[in-house]
């Protein structure tokens, strides 16, 4: 078992998008963010599958996030 990081994304209409930056082209979006992680869960699994099939290494996870707190300058925070 390995666990890859997945970004996820909120677009303007509601839906989700999530890419893997340590699989290089595999992403995926959902309606909800449920439907994405279902959906992320199925295309890391598909992407792996077809690399091994291809004969390609499977990249090893070494991705991490941390979220980072800023102080924004009040005339940022009005145009938000």
């Amino acid at each position: 078992m390995k666990t890859y990081l997945a970004i996820f994304e909120q677009a303007p209409d509601g839906g989700w998008g999530a890419y893997i930056p340590d699989l290089p082209g595999c992403a995926s979006w959902g309606a909800t963010r449920d439907d994405l992680i279902r959906n992320v869960k199925e295309a890391i699994e598909g992407h792996i599958e077809a690399l091994a099939g291809d004969g390609d290494p499977v990249p090893s996870p070494t991705s991490s996030a941390e979220l980072i707190e800023v102080d924004v300058p009040l005339a940022s925070k009005l145009t938000l």
